[in-house]
């Protein structure tokens, strides 16, 4: 091991004074609840809204799409799906949703425009603040369709099919013999889609394609905006800008202006902070899953001699290691999805308000968990200074991670170093030249660059929200600029 933990001791004793603790357990709660009476309160005024809104309309949209989906049948023209991208996030849902709406009160014919959120049914626990933002603006999630409810496919194969993307303007390889069904895109990132005259494209730079969205519909058909709809518009492009704060960096100029006419039309939509507050509560919120769900809903896997998987988990590395019956559901996991080892990376705060990372290694073999532990011990690039604590479970070593400014997306080249070098192949190439391959079995859910860009590098300037999203933002700004990827 390096010598890294003399230079923490100080730091790594009062640490783990504190950490196995009930103390920091109510750290960590305190930290990410801690508009908790706000959140009850815009719950509330949600509610009300929710009571107030005629949301049948949506309803009745809804229900019409999944009653035409369970009929499929053969002699009808086919759908006209609107299709978010694969991570699924509240703006894709949102966009899918409104503008399949939209397509429903403004376009003829007899394909039926439809939204399909492009996951599976059983993954849309793992995204809380999508089913946050549903129950709160009275649109039951039973009423939506995912990506295993529909065969795109078969219906494309028989002409049956047109494809709207949002939110994303170019279909993943895996869906690429799509393509010949897209006829429209409305985006807000970098433009990868070749022009076609045959498939309009609007790709502007916002802040969230919510607004995009919202932008179309009070052009063209301003009448089908209901306090319902507005507010999941409204909720969406608040999150994907940072309640609207400038010094973040999402919000355009076309963002606030979408923003401001709804607020206008609709004068009942909760406060900006509240609702902004309540969904980035809402969003790390992993009380009700289970560790199965709390491991796949932000984890990455990288492929070469062994198998080994990173996830990034939003508690205390102590409340995970007390989990009931947690090395077998951890060895049922791996088997299920082929690892051989599994990185745990929590994510939490200390007392100060400083942020706390701390990383178990987990494998049957104890072979390969001392190699990769040796080698994250050892690693210099950068150094994640670990110090070992105790561990109660035979198959897991943990670590308090020093090195609070390593993220996850510093965390996996040092993984891919270790099974080129495990494989005998030292060389810096890429991955594909290297062997190794970069996977995951479900697409991450989005965390605006808490994990990737890793918001906690200078720690949090106040247990405010916004303040801290700022900051994340700006990091993860900053980071871009240097080449990194998002």
């Amino acid at each position: 091991m390096s010598g890294s933990c003399s230079s923490h001791t100080h730091k790594h004793t009062h640490t783990r004074s504190h950490s196995l603790t009930a103390t920091h357990t109510h750290t960590l709660t305190h930290t990410l609840l801690t508009a908790g009476l706000v959140s009850r309160l815009v719950s509330r005024a949600a509610s009300r809204l929710a009571g107030c809104v005629n949301g049948a309309q949506m309803e009745d949209f809804l229900s019409s799409c999944r009653r035409a989906v369970q009929a499929n049948a053969d002699d009808r023209p086919g759908f006209h799906v609107v299709l978010g991208n694969e991570a699924c996030d509240v703006d894709s849902m949102v966009s899918a949703l409104a503008y399949a709406y939209f397509l429903s009160k403004t376009v003829g014919g007899d394909m039926l425009a439809l939204p399909l959120l492009n996951i599976r049914q059983s993954e849309l626990v793992l995204r809380s603040d999508n089913v946050f933002l549903l129950r709160q603006s009275g649109v039951s999630t039973d009423l939506l369709l995912f990506r295993d409810q529909l065969d795109l496919r078969a219906l494309q194969r028989a002409g049956r099919l047109r494809l709207t993307l949002v939110d994303h303007n170019v279909l993943p390889s895996a869906d690429s013999d799509l393509e010949g069904a897209v006829v429209e895109v409305i985006d807000h990132h970098f433009l990868e889609r070749e022009p076609s005259s045959s498939c309009p494209v609007t790709v502007e730079t916002v802040g969230s394609c919510a607004t995009l969205v919202t932008e179309r519909i009070v052009q063209k058909a301003p009448e089908i905006l209901d306090q319902q709809l507005a507010q999941l518009l409204y909720a969406t492009i608040l999150l994907d800008c940072v309640n609207m704060a400038p010094a973040a960096g999402k919000v355009t100029p076309k963002d606030s202006q979408c923003a401001a006419q709804l607020e206008q039309r609709f004068p009942g939509l909760p406060p900006r902070g509240a609702l902004f507050q309540s969904l980035q509560n809402a969003k790390f919120d992993v009380s009700g899953l289970s560790t199965e769900q709390m491991l796949l809903k932000d984890m990455k896997s990288v492929s070469g001699e062994l198998k080994l998987a990173v996830s990034v988990i939003y508690i205390t590395l102590e409340e995970f290691l007390q989990r009931s019956e947690l090395e077998a559901e951890l060895s049922s996991f791996c088997q299920r999805l082929g690892l051989d080892l599994l990185i745990a990376m929590t994510i939490s705060f200390s007392d100060s308000k400083e942020p706390f990372r701390q990383l178990a290694v987990y494998s049957h073999s104890a072979l390969y968990r001392q190699e990769v532990s040796q080698h994250l011990e050892q690693a210099c690039n950068p150094a994640l200074n670990l110090c070992p604590i105790s561990s109660p479970h035979p198959h897991i070593t943990a670590y308090h991670q020093g090195n609070t400014l390593a993220s996850r997306k510093k965390l996996l080249p040092i993984v891919k170093d270790f099974l080129r070098e495990r494989s005998g192949d030292c060389c810096r190439g890429n991955q594909e030249e290297a062997g190794l391959e970069e996977d995951s079995q479900v697409p991450p859910t989005p965390m605006n660059s808490l994990v990737e860009g890793c918001p906690l590098d200078a720690g949090p300037p106040s247990i405010s929200a916004l303040a801290l999203e700022e900051k994340i933002s700006k990091m993860a700004d900053r980071e871009e600029e240097g080449g990194g990827a998002h």
